[in-house]
């Protein structure tokens, strides 16, 4: 009897095995080319809304440097002198007009300060594009794992869903053959039922990770998602003692130094701002009476009385101690929050490499133990259940974890991504 019955467990399970494989449930053929994480990263970057808009933000920083260059413009101005007065001034007998033109002349380097603000800026949209582009990569990431780790509980379902199915049927046979009752055949029957429902569950959360990856790269999915990515682990000896964080080059810090660069250069063009600016210019007079022309060479200057650029300065001033007290706090965060991620990843990498490794061969141990006493009666069924149970729990905590740490590893990896130019712009 128990050869009989191990035969049919194992025609069962082959004919369950083919009709998972070749489901409609596949997304995509098996022979189709994996479709890889810097293929979707890449894709992602070409179509996002925010770095389009970093783009065009680098542009207008560029246009801005350009306009900040370009010297004020000159003003043509005229005159009539001597007109609509009394006695020899009535009418238009004694009119003189005067037709020129001033150029300002700016003082004080404001146009040399003006470029150095320009240029402070451009440096700060060029770092805030990579931090856009350093965002994406995050993002896809974490959609591109969540993906992955979805199609791998699907296939972890199946497989459970596979083993009810088994179980069912041999407590089907211990029935008939009166060697158990028929509540075993009725608790078979709701976990064969509940693991069903599992894997269209499964089914429905793994589409929509694929759809919203799709739709993060703004492209259809045509290949497979590199499903060993999950399994790619650190050594057991990688992470001992965290080393020092060096958070030079970062990119958060790289935009704390460009905002102090911005503020300093503001205090620059403050001052420059202070000195007034000349307007000089030649001009010809007419004059009526005698029909004659004469040359006239004005110079002209504001006085500073009401705003003498005093408050400018301080303003500006103020702008750059917040600036450089931000800067500080932002390496202490930045430092706090690579320290925080670096443990968070190791310690990731532990759960993970403990879960897919010997906890998950534990309970596959223990479930092969508990099929084998099943089959020949020296177990029962409340121990198969109870195995099985932990090993679909145990191999999708080994999923999460794998999940989690390829996570934590990219949040590293955003955190400690590397400015332009190393953030010296």
């Amino acid at each position: 009897m128990n050869r009989i019955l191990a035969a049919m467990l194992a025609a069962a399970s082959c004919a369950t095995m083919a009709q998972a494989q070749v489901g409609p449930s596949a997304p995509v053929a098996q022979d189709a080319p994996v479709y890889t994480l810097d293929q979707a990263v890449s894709a992602a970057g070409g179509s996002a809304p925010a770095a389009e808009a970093a783009t065009a933000g680098i542009d207008a920083a560029r246009a801005g440097r350009t306009v900040a260059g370009l010297r004020p413009n000159p003003v043509v101005q005229g005159q009539v002198e001597n007109v609509i007065g009394s006695g020899p001034y009535r009418g238009g007998r004694s009119a003189e007009t005067t037709v020129g033109f001033a150029i300002p002349i700016e003082l004080g380097g404001k146009r040399g300060a003006r470029v150095a603000v320009a240029n402070a800026q451009l440096s700060r949209a060029e770092i805030q594009a990579a931090i856009i582009a350093a965002d994406v990569r995050l993002q896809v990431t974490q959609l591109y794992v969540e993906a992955v780790a979805a199609d791998r509980r699907v296939m972890t379902a199946r497989d459970q869903a596979r083993i009810a199915s088994d179980a069912l049927r041999a407590a089907s046979v211990r029935v008939q053959a009166g060697r158990a009752s028929p509540l075993e055949q009725q608790r078979a029957d709701v976990a064969r039922i509940n693991a069903d429902a599992n894997v269209e569950r499964q089914l429905r959360l793994a589409e929509a990770a694929r759809a919203n990856l799709a739709r993060r790269i703004g492209r259809p999915i045509d290949g497979l998602l590199d499903d060993t990515l999950l399994d790619r682990l650190p050594g057991v000896n990688v992470y001992g003692p965290l080393a020092p964080v060096n958070t030079t080059g970062t990119l958060a810090l790289a935009a704390a130094n460009a905002d102090f660069s911005i503020a300093e250069a503001g205090v620059r063009l403050a001052r420059a701002n202070r000195v007034p600016d000349l307007n000089v210019g030649p001009s010809i007079r007419r004059l009526e009476a005698t029909n004659d022309m004469a040359a006239v060479f004005s110079v002209s200057i504001p006085i500073p009385v009401f705003n003498n650029g005093r408050a400018a300065i301080a303003q500006a001033t103020a702008q750059r101690t917040q600036a450089d007290a931000q800067r500080r706090v932002t390496a202490l965060d930045i430092e706090q929050a690579i320290t925080d991620a670096q443990a968070q990843a190791a310690n990731a990498a532990t759960t993970a490499r403990a879960a897919s490794g010997p906890a998950l061969a534990a309970a596959q141990e223990a479930a092969r133990i508990a099929r084998i006493g099943y089959r020949e009666g020296k177990f029962g069924q409340l121990e198969l259940l109870d195995a099985e149970r932990t090993l679909a729990e145990t191999r999708v905590a080994a999923i999460d974890a794998l999940a989690n740490y390829q996570n934590a590893r990219a949040q590293v990896e955003r955190l400690t991504a590397r400015a332009p130019n190393g953030g010296n712009q």
